[in-house]
């Protein structure tokens, strides 16, 4: 992953193919054999210049940063479970990296928020969440996204990092039966509602970090 715009400096560096060679990957127009690439290839053009030789292209899922929507690339997860539902590659190297200090000096993740439980249905203007990924559907009848809230990305904090430190939270039966459930996209908006007893962690437990790390390059910001 390269910012264009910074210096050209390259930040991340995901593999998308492995122990195949660039004749396998005549892949310029789509039609993608996922059993040579990575699952979120749409196409891969090694070679040949006139179809935009030496790039390849990644599908992107939209998520949240302090109310501004934006997309990543799931790249890499250190769980398999995360790895299938997010399209990625399944590194369990990543584990290695200390979580639970985002925002702390020296820290190399950022906070993800993921919520279990949120509202369903594809036209729901409340939907999100990992159960509605599962069970609803885009126009084009794809898993519909489960818009998931992040820290800091490029252009809004300085302590951006791809490197993500999961947060499972649900909301609670009280949360539910109150009606209280809705779209999050901040950050703090988020730990408001864990502080208030509103969302806590999977079967009641606290809130927090679940261990697993995932690696998202940040694509693009909207607003």
């Amino acid at each position: 992953m390269k910012i264009t715009n910074a210096g050209g400096h390259i930040y991340n560096a995901p593999v998308v193919a492995f122990g195949v060679s660039g004749d396998e990957l005549d892949f310029c127009h789509g039609n993608v054999d996922h059993s040579l690439v990575h699952d979120r290839v749409t196409k891969i053009c090694p070679s040949d210049n006139e179809n935009g030789g030496g790039t390849v292209t990644l599908k992107t899922t939209p998520i949240f940063s302090f109310a501004k929507p934006s997309t990543y690339s799931s790249t890499e997860a250190s769980d398999p479970m995360v790895a299938a539902l997010d399209q990625g590659t399944f590194a369990p190297a990543i584990a290695g990296v200390p979580v639970g200090r985002d925002d702390s000096a020296f820290s190399a993740i950022e906070r993800l928020f993921v919520i279990a439980n949120r509202p369903t249905g594809a036209k729901n203007p409340q939907r999100q969440g990992l159960f509605s990924a599962l069970t609803d559907k885009d126009p084009k009848g794809q898993p519909a996204p489960p818009l998931h809230v992040i820290g800091g990305i490029p252009t809004v904090a300085l302590d951006y990092s791809p490197l993500w430190d999961l947060n499972l939270g649900e909301w609670t039966p009280e949360a539910v039966e109150k009606g209280y459930r809705s779209r999050m996209i901040d950050e703090f908006q988020f730990l408001g509602m864990v502080q208030q007893g509103w969302i806590t962690g999977p079967g009641g437990k606290p809130f927090g970090s679940t261990g697993i790390v995932v690696n998202c390059p940040i694509v693009e910001r909207f607003l």
